[in-house]
């Protein structure tokens, strides 16, 4: 069971175990805060700020907790047969949306050459599916394609298709392809633009999926590559780093209703088509029309149909690209938002498992959690213009004033234990790793200590930001705005000046006014606003310097040090249709020679 919770019984105890444990701390907090305004007279104020702390740190718990349970259980596959003679037909699928042809054509014939470097004769097509809108680019997709299937004597394994209506988006894409041809073949590999999977990786999930006939879709744990910029190569990181142990921390909690999050993943396509059509919210956009977070979706609806839905955290050789700037991770992230917000008209459809629903409500609080800190926070600098000031006189006639006695230490116990929540699980991932064979990979003891503390200070000056960013897109969706669907940008992430300051000058206004009220009305939470004013008055310069390719050897990740088989075919690939391979920092070493065998 992949190193999952081994009985019914033992998954569900292990849930009201983290459950608990995330109640404890929010409770905590909340009681912590009361005791703090108590001091100086409870009002309707303070209360109101201690169910906005419970309710967020119940959230910070939730990812704490997932963490320690990651920390103390390892990855573990599943018993089957590596070497068992694979039976069943398998089509590669990616999605493309006004992309480079190029760049994701040359993926595909990267993966390609990996799975035709193993020698396994499995049958393994691959279909490109279009939605592109623009016709230069669309032209330019057929020109590609051709020069693709002719490198790849791809005749009768290659699929090229353009919607002539791209309705239901990427869902849709899969869906139309499922209806027409889904007929020809057993399983599915999904994929994003920018995914790139070794070919050893495919070939062990399709035998894993034979291997046990109830696993309807298995999700593997992408890396992020090739990022150069300073947040890009953050973003990088933490997925290579602290990732792996938070996934096995999601995978034992959610055992066989695991997650989908939409590429790098292979679905039974039987188990798909009869369980995850999905049809079109009532409604206009944002919360109607159609379902733009699918993914979570579909995981729920097979898991509802009794089909396994399987996290293996143990497997590797599963990349994906990320944003490179703030910017573009702000727009992506926009699209999330919208998409989990309408789960709210899905979270109680009949027949959806406990946990699917669970998960639902986890995926819409990740979004307004940064509501609930941005009310403490105004609550906070609001509550003197509304707490009476003390009476040091409580007894007539009495000559001694009363002090109220300090309620200090409740305050400062209460700061070191939400900045615990955040802080102390990747301090803990980094120090375990320190003490393994594990922070080799990453460059060494000390390099991984420093990289976790240089992580750990670029994601707390983000944070204010990244905090107003998704709160902006929270409200523009229940100010009824839609989104759409903006496309990627996958080339060179630098903002300039101009595009920063046009990105950002709101949340610099509004950090000005924070701390300029603090200092009027809350003088005495200036100082401790300071690491959230701060950042966000200077969101400008944050989006520009963190865009900025980075020049430090920290953050390092295992294939900048050696290179995926994959990852080096690609580069091979790309220089000789003519590209430069893009490289993910100026200390990366030369990519080595490709092995004969893995020849494109």
């Amino acid at each position: 069971m992949t190193g999952l919770v081994s009985s019914r019984p033992a998954l569900y105890a292990l849930r009201i175990a983290m459950v608990s444990l995330c109640l404890l701390a929010g409770l905590g907090a909340f009681v912590l805060f009361l005791q703090f305004g108590e001091a100086d007279g409870l009002t309707t104020l303070d209360v109101l700020r201690a169910v906005l702390i419970l309710i967020s740190t119940l959230w910070l718990a939730w990812g704490s907790v997932q963490a320690l349970t990651g920390l103390t259980s390892r990855p573990r596959a599943p018993d089957y047969d590596r070497d068992a003679p694979i039976r069943g037909r398998t089509c590669v699928l990616m999605p493309v949306y006004n992309e480079d042809p190029l760049e994701t054509f040359a993926r595909v014939a990267a993966i390609e050459a990996s799975l035709r470097a193993t020698g396994d004769p499995a049958q393994i097509h691959f279909a490109i599916l279009s939605d592109t809108r623009d016709e230069d680019v669309a032209a330019r997709e057929i020109e590609v394609f051709e020069k693709l299937v002719a490198e790849c004597d791809g005749v009768g394994r290659f699929f090229y298709r353009r919607r002539e209506d791209n309705v239901g988006r990427k869902a849709g894409n899969i869906e139309d392809f499922i209806a027409r041809s889904g007929g020809a073949y057993d399983y599915a590999v999904i994929l994003d633009a920018d995914s790139l999977m070794e070919g050893e990786t495919i070939l062990q999930m399709i035998r894993r999926m034979e291997a046990e006939p109830a696993l309807g879709l298995l999700q593997t744990l992408p890396q992020i590559i090739r990022a150069q910029s300073r947040f890009g190569r953050a973003m990088q990181f933490s997925a290579a780093f602290f990732s792996p142990v938070f996934a096995r921390g999601l995978a034992m909690a959610q055992g066989e209703t695991g997650p989908f999050w939409g590429h790098n993943a292979i679905i039974r396509v039987r188990a798909f088509a009869q369980s995850c059509g999905l049809p079109a919210l009532r409604g206009t956009p944002p919360f109607g029309g159609h379902v733009l977070s699918h993914d979570y979706v579909e995981a729920a609806l097979l898991a509802r149909q009794g089909w396994v839905v399987r996290l293996d955290d143990d497997l590797g050789g599963s990349y994906e690209e990320g944003p490179e700037n703030i910017v573009d991770h702000a727009k992506r992230d926009r699209r999330w938002c919208q998409g989990n917000l309408q789960h709210m008209r899905i979270i109680g459809a009949p027949g959806l498992k406990p946990w699917s629903r669970f998960v639902f409500a986890q995926g819409i609080m990740a979004y307004v959690a940064p509501l609930f800190w941005l009310g403490f926070i105004v609550a906070s600098i609001a509550s003197p213009l509304f707490t009476p000031m003390p009476d040091y006189f409580p007894t007539p006639g009495w000559p001694f004033p009363h002090f109220p006695p300090s309620a200090a230490a409740k305050a400062i116990g209460l700061a070191i234990g939400i900045f615990g929540l955040l802080l102390l699980p990747k301090l803990l991932i980094a120090l375990r790793a320190a003490l393994s064979e594990r922070a080799e990979a990453f460059g060494g003891p000390s390099r991984v200590l420093l990289s976790t503390l240089a992580e750990l200070l670029l994601s707390s000056l983000t944070a204010p930001v990244l905090l107003l960013f998704t709160t902006r897109s929270v409200l523009q969706v229940f100010g009824r705005s839609d989104g759409g669907w903006p496309q990627n940008n996958r080339g060179d992430g630098t903002l300039s000046w101009a595009v920063a300051l046009a990105a950002s000058w709101w949340i610099m206004l509004i950090g000005l006014a924070g701390m300029a009220s603090s200092w009027l009305f809350a003088p005495a939470l200036f100082l401790w606003l300071l690491p959230v004013g701060a950042p966000m008055i200077a969101a400008p310069m944050l989006l520009r310097w963190t865009s900025l390719p980075s020049q430090s050897p920290l953050m390092t990740v295992p294939v900048e040090l050696r290179p995926a088989p994959v990852m080096q075919i690609h580069d091979r690939i790309v220089t000789r249709w003519g590209m430069t391979p893009k490289g993910v920092s100026p200390s990366t070493p030369a990519v080595p020679p490709m092995q004969q065998s893995a020849r494109a």
